[in-house]
């Protein structure tokens, strides 16, 4: 017959108690409260139960006599493993308390020596920023006085054939050989194909090549996805600069839409400092502005207006918003509605 707990409280007698197994003892010494350690054995956690039932007056007092065990050998190794487990207990709870302490009596340490020395460190990092600042912007002068070189020896290259002051430069396209200008575009950057872009056009203004063979130019340095994108424009599409150009920066994700993206969702990274992610996040922010060609207060409160209505509205009007280009908030409206 199953043990059951309620009908025991309700009447507890020491022969049931004797009949019961130690699990079952065991749920009637925590129903009572009574503590006791793992390793204890069956007769004492009884007897713990029969001492607790005679102090509440449940069980005359006679019951104890009755209930005194003699102990063997295994009561007593018993008794010594548990003493040294306690003892083990113990020690590992000092050793706690004692790292404790040593963690909290090293952070009041650096604390006061934070304090100490807060306006120094704050002297410091300004130092620090200031020269990082100024690294960035003697090396942004360094490319860019490196650039406007490589582009004016490029320039008095052609020019060594050709006079600039000719005023038919550029303008007759007849006779015009590619393959002499293909040696002065420059190299394709899967990394930065922006750069490239903007490189290569004004090398085309620069060097005066006829429009119509900027996309015979530009395709011939192509590599990797770029190449397998022009491979797959039409032929007639393929002969469009614009539409060429279009094709390759949507494929790089370089669209105003992608420029939106990376200056929301760019955040610093733990190697940076965090002048290094300001300058990158102002980047990202310009070359937003620059692809939506805001260059005044209005295109800019335009810009960020129809950026929080498309926010606010379903998935499908954002799709139908998007697809119509509308840079206006009027506009966009009366495309939602």
């Amino acid at each position: 017959m199953p043990f059951n707990l309620d009908k025991f409280v309700a009447s507890p007698s020491v022969e049931e108690l004797d009949s019961l197994k130690k699990s079952e003892i065991v749920k009637v010494a925590k129903h009572y409260g009574i503590e006791f350690q793992p390793l204890t054995r069956k007769d004492e956690i009884k007897r713990y139960v029969l001492e607790y039932l005679v102090d509440e007056g449940v069980l005359p007092s006679t019951v104890l006599e009755t209930a005194i065990t003699v102990p063997t050998d295994n009561t007593f190794e018993l008794k010594r493993l548990e003493i040294e487990m306690n003892k083990e207990i113990r020690l590992k709870e000092m050793e706690r308390e004692r790292e404790r302490e040593e963690r909290e009596r090293e952070e009041r340490e650096r604390e006061r020596k934070g304090k100490r020395g807060k306006r120094k460190q704050m002297q410091m990092q300004k130092e620090k920023e200031e020269r990082e600042m100024q690294m960035q912007k003697e090396k942004e002068e360094r490319e860019e006085k490196e650039a406007r070189e490589y582009e004016f020896r490029l320039k008095q290259l052609e020019l060594g054939v050709i006079k600039a002051s000719d005023p038919k430069i550029g303008l007759d396209t007849r006779g015009f050989d590619v393959s002499k200008h293909v040696k002065f575009v420059p190299k394709f950057q899967e990394d930065n194909v922006e750069k490239f872009v903007n490189h290569f056009e004004k090398l085309g203004e620069q060097l005066k090549w006829p429009r119509d063979k900027w996309s015979i130019l530009i395709q011939s340095n192509f590599t990797g996805k770029a190449q397998e994108v022009y491979s797959a424009l039409s032929i007639e599409d393929s002969m469009d600069y614009d539409k060429v150009k279009k094709a390759i920066l949507q494929a790089y994700e370089l669209v105003p839409e992608a420029y939106r993206q990376k200056f929301r969702k760019y955040r610093k990274t733990d190697t940076q400092t965090y002048v290094e992610f300001a300058y990158q996040k102002e980047r990202h922010f310009d070359r937003w502005c620059a692809s939506k060609k805001v260059s005044t207060f209005d295109t800019l409160r335009q810009l960020m207006l129809v950026e929080e209505f498309k926010r606010c509205v379903n998935d499908d009007i954002k799709t139908h918003l998007e697809e119509n280009k509308a840079d206006n908030l009027k506009e966009v409206a009366n495309l939602a509605d």
